[in-house]
């Protein structure tokens, strides 16, 4: 069945995550995505481990169903070769220092009268403009200034998260935003310059905590993994030494709670404990309470008595357990992919539509299509040839 985006050529230049998340995003709707890379070592991000058959783990993640184009944009003959190749394209996405593709004649005013439907997409940590412009902006360091460290962690310590969620944030709203474009595009005829930044993508991330301390109000507490307002909700451990994590909502399910999984009801009436606020303000000792009598459960035992009481709950998991979940295994949510490295697994992107199935294409080696694609241009192997003697491929 037809794709959404069959048809559509992407070209990158991107390295790490934010970029190569929106594009491959963007190729599992069908999207011709060629990611543009520096010549031998490729994509910085193909050297951040070896964890994936001898594959960075990374790397792997974002970067399945691309063709990669091997190119030094430095050599004029490899700059044309990309201009050429712009000038046909949909869409440009690009997360180099800022002022960098500018500077080699890649800026959306000269891209747009080379191809005046190309979108193009600048991602960079703090924007295009502003004081913050040329900082650096590795993944933490964004997490710290979108202040979502104050709100992670301990009462003790900041975390950051366990992901790269600043990356992942900036790349999910370029991919929304390059959709939106598109579409933009279908009424206008003409692309258009989308300047996305991580510090705004995990910033309206932060919105609840921000409208939390609004006007200087304080702001949510680091809990660890417990609720920062909200009690009990949070991880707790079972008798068999297994973590269960559980969360209430309102007054009626602690009410269940008490009388079905404590077997205690008349705690529900307990003036330390009758209303949230009174349990967030009390909840060292309904904690102690509420341990001591899953103390006497296993964790399935414990989670067996909330199901009955319909009260929301989840084990606390390993990486290691989703690979088997069974909710993803009953929906058939993996599929066997193909990289250098061989047959691997791949969680389908989600969203199951009825109406196409998603691109699950191999992962490519560097500079693997790039004589196909400059064949496609109209180089012959004389051109080829000397491109490569030159080390412009």
């Amino acid at each position: 069945m037809a794709r959404p985006l069959d048809g559509i050529m992407v070209v990158s230049l991107e390295h790490a995550i934010a970029a190569p998340f929106c594009t491959r995003q963007l190729a599992d709707l069908g999207a011709r995505v060629i990611k543009v890379e520096r010549p031998g070592g490729g994509d910085f991000a193909r050297d951040y481990d070896t964890r994936t058959h001898g594959l960075a783990s990374h790397f792997v993640w974002v970067n399945r169903s691309k063709e990669s184009l091997a190119l030094d944009l430095k050599q004029p003959a490899a700059l044309a070769a990309l201009k050429e190749l712009l000038a046909t394209a949909d869409v440009l996405v690009q997360n180099l220092a800022p002022g960098a593709a500018a500077r080699m004649g890649l800026g959306y005013e000269e891209l747009s009268a080379l191809n005046p439907r190309l979108v193009v997409c600048d991602i960079s940590g703090y924007g295009n403009d502003g004081p913050y412009r040329d900082k650096k902006a590795y993944d933490l360091l964004v997490q710290s200034e979108a202040g979502f460290l104050s709100i992670t962690g301990t009462p003790d310590e900041p975390c950051k998260a366990g992901n790269s969620i600043a990356d992942i944030a900036a790349g999910m709203y370029a991919y929304s935003n390059v959709l939106a474009a598109l579409l933009q595009r279908q009424r206008t005829g003409r692309g258009s310059h989308i300047d996305l930044s991580m510090l705004e993508a995990l910033g309206e991330w932060m919105g609840f905590p921000m409208y939390y301390a609004y006007e200087g109000q304080s702001a949510p507490t680091r809990n660890g993994a417990a609720h920062a307002t909200i009690y009990p909700y949070g991880p707790f451990e079972a008798g068999d030494g297994k973590t269960v994590m559980l969360g209430l909502q309102n007054e009626r399910e602690w009410k269940s709670f008490c009388d079905k999984v404590l077997l205690q009801p008349q705690l529900a009436a307990d003036p330390r404990f009758d209303a949230n606020t009174r349990r967030s303000e009390n909840r060292a000792e309904l904690k102690r309470l509420i341990l001591e009598a899953f103390g006497k459960l296993s964790a399935d035992e414990v989670i067996a008595r909330l199901e009955q009481a319909q009260i929301a709950n989840a084990h606390v998991n390993t990486v290691g357990d989703l690979w088997q979940h069974p909710q993803l295994r009953a929906r058939e949510r993996f599929r066997t992919i193909q990289s250098p490295a061989g047959a691997l697994q791949a969680l389908l992107p989600p969203g199951a539509n009825d109406s196409f199935d998603y691109r699950m294409d191999p992962v490519p080696a560097v500079g693997q299509h790039s004589e196909s694609i400059l064949r496609e241009l109209g180089r012959n192997e004389q051109d080829i040839a000397a491109l490569r003697a030159a080390g412009a491929i």
